[in-house]
Order: structure tokens, then sequence, then C-alpha cells
């Protein structure tokens, strides 16, 4: 059975929306502070960060009739991981050649470039492009 070229197309535009909606719900979020204790210090944070609702979001919207394991999702969280570390370290490393200290969003525009191959590197630049553009209206 496996994955066919046409399921492999089908799974870009997929991909892609999740990583907008994820770019996009993630930093038009409006600065929430901690609860604090009644002494003033904050507390921590027992839970870890995922990114389980976002891609089950994405996976509605794709396909309303779909579910997903929680293995899967696992995977899934492993896998946006090590691609926006991948990403920020490139991009860490294109502002050191240039000696810069901001990693701006020139520098991660071209860290994908580099990193995604072809088609998948174009429509990421342009989803980027479109979320930094919804962004910066928003301020």
């Amino acid at each position: 059975m496996g994955i066919t070229k046409e399921d492999h197309i089908l799974s870009l535009p997929v991909v892609l929306k999740l990583i907008s909606f994820i770019f996009t719900k993630r930093y038009l979020k409006k600065a929430v502070t901690k609860a604090q204790k009644k002494d003033g210090k904050k507390c921590k944070c027992s839970c870890k960060e995922s990114y389980s609702v976002y891609v089950y979001k994405v996976l509605k919207q794709v396909h309303l009739d779909t579910g997903i394991s929680s293995k899967a999702m696992g995977i899934m969280n492993s896998f946006l991981n090590d691609t926006f570390e991948r990403i920020a370290g490139e991009a860490l490393r294109l502002a050191h050649y240039n000696k810069h200290s901001t990693i701006t969003p020139r520098e991660i525009q071209t860290a994908v470039r580099l990193l995604l191959p072809g088609e998948l590197a174009k429509h990421s630049v342009s989803e980027g492009t479109k979320a930094v553009t919804k962004y910066t209206s928003s301020k």
C-alpha cells in the first residue's frame, strides 16, 4: 500500500496550512501574564508545551471525519519541534555570519529556502510572508 505521489502532493497544502496556522495563532496572541503566588513569585508550569491543539484544529479544517491517535499526535509534535528547531538554528547561523544579533523575518525566510526542498520552500515562504503581513497589520 504505502504513500503514493498523489498523497504526497495533497499533503503539501496541509503541511503549509498547519505551519501558517501555528505561526499565526502563536505570535498574534497578546502577552498574558502568568499566575503569581501571594508572595510575588511566579508559579512553575508543570505542563509541557505542545502543538497538539493546532494539529487537531488544522486536521478538522481539512478532514472533518478523521481523528488522530495519541501516538500519531506525538509524532506530529516531534516533527514540528524538529522543523522549528532546524529553521531557528539555520536562521541563527545566518544572523551570525552577517554579524547581526537579531533574527529577522529575512533570516527565517532564507533558512526556510535552504532547508526545505523546491515547491515546499516556495509555498512556505509565501505563507510566512502572509503571516508576517497579518501580524504587522494587527499592531
